[in-house]
């Protein structure tokens, strides 16, 4: 099952958990079910769920001194494009010091400039 196909079978407070991953970039599950305002029990079977369908990752934490797990999207829900201009990746990624006057952030600003959508 594709993940389009996946996601059109979801419920609504499903389809809820899932937008909240993605609009956060991530969640601990003791906040996911109350933002959701459903209760503990029903936001871990919607994570779960979630999980298993592998529209998010859920992974062991500990947060506020609990036993919990962080949800987060999945990596084909990222878009990297914005960190693209043609074929150049923007030179600030990985970078500890940036200089936005070097010669490789004029050159992907000038890709980015003349690409057309």
């Amino acid at each position: 099952m594709s993940a389009a196909e996946a996601e059109a079978d979801l419920s609504d407070d499903e389809r809820a958990g899932l937008e909240l991953v993605r609009e956060t970039g991530g969640v601990h599950q003791s906040d996911f079910w109350k933002e959701l305002d459903v209760s503990s029990r029903k936001g871990s079977r919607i994570a779960e769920k979630l999980a298993d369908l592998e529209l998010i990752n859920r992974e062991d934490a500990v947060y506020n001194g609990h036993n919990t797990y962080y949800l987060e999207p999945t990596a084909a829900d990222l878009d990297f494009s914005l960190l693209m201009a043609g074929d150049l990746l923007s030179p600030f990624i990985g970078e500890e010091e940036i200089d936005p006057n070097s010669d490789a952030f004029t050159q992907w600003l000038m890709n980015l400039a003349y690409e057309e959508y």
